[in-house]
């Protein structure tokens, strides 16, 4: 059976960034762009949509039609920040798959992307489709399980809970090489990954365990330097560096401040790290599991 080294599929990503700093610096140079326009952009939507969202993230109940109207205004940035994963998976891709096709530091929009973007929308949709399936059979079994008694019916919902989560992450790791497939044979390869990945599931697991995990490690360090620095910058205001997590979105001209231009400068190359990291595995595991 055709197999691959889970270590140098999840260390691959690192290797990206070790030998080819400059592309990983037009990388970080396009994060950072597009983290200034995001920002530009939820800002100029208005107070009242960004007060929806904080209630959505904070699980309180925002009234249902300023949600949608949020929604709506959000729409645009929504549909960019696709394109913009896709862009950079794409880029990934190409380094490893295809790599005389260059572009600008393999940074490209066409088709490639394009299939990726809908790639993932009927992914969303066969995602929220199979929740809403696996909500109802949680439901309906702990519905048959009351009859035992609560106890049995607590016990047998927890049950039935971690078998279904358990059977949603292992159907993700199985197409987890979809888009990888997408990208190198040029069409839409929705449940291709299955039969590829037959036998593959704890290699798979083991790689992108490793390599969100390294990702995780170095992100951490890298706040936390870059945390302190500013808090001995500032004179020890803690207060100042929460702001850095929490900035005032009332203005351009209190949101972009020095503090918060290098921050989104160092997170620009923390994302870009963390896409090669990250989309790099599925690649080399496509790539060798179809090699002759």
């Amino acid at each position: 059976m055709t197999a691959f080294s889970a270590t140098d599929a999840a260390l691959e990503g690192f290797r990206i960034t070790r030998e080819r700093p400059r592309v990983v610096l037009v990388w970080a140079v396009f994060s950072f762009l597009v983290s200034i326009c995001s920002a530009i952009y939820l800002i100029s939507i208005g107070q009242e949509a960004r007060a929806v969202l904080d209630a959505r993230v904070a699980e309180q109940a925002p009234d249902l039609q300023a949600f949608g109207a949020a929604m709506a205004d959000l729409a645009p940035m929504m549909v960019m920040g696709l394109l913009v994963q896709c862009v950079m998976a794409a880029a990934v891709y190409r380094i490893l798959l295809r790599p005389e096709d260059r572009g600008l530091a393999y940074l490209k929009v066409g088709m490639d992307e394009l299939r990726l973007a809908a790639l993932t929308f009927i992914y969303v949709l066969l995602a929220s489709l199979m929740l809403a399936v696996v909500v109802l059979a949680a439901g309906l079994i702990a519905a048959l399980a009351s009859f035992a008694g609560q106890g049995a019916a607590i016990l047998v919902a927890a049950a039935s809970e971690l078998f279904f989560l358990g059977l949603l992450f292992y159907v993700a790791v199985r197409l987890s090489l979809a888009p990888a497939i997408t990208f190198a044979e040029q069409r839409i390869a929705i449940f291709d990954s299955w039969r590829l990945t037959h036998g593959q599931f704890w290699r798979l697991t083991g790689a992108y365990f490793l390599a969100i995990c390294g990702i995780m490690v170095i992100a951490l360090l890298v706040v936390t330097i870059f945390s302190a620095l500013v808090a001995v910058a500032v004179g020890g205001d803690l207060q100042a560096v929460g702001k850095m997590f929490a900035p005032d979105q009332t203005s351009l001209t209190t949101y972009f401040s020095p503090v918060m231009i290098i921050y989104l400068l160092v997170a620009g190359w923390l994302s870009a790290l963390y896409y090669a990291v990250v989309i790099a595995p599925a690649a080399v595991a496509y790539r060798e599991l179809t090699r002759a």
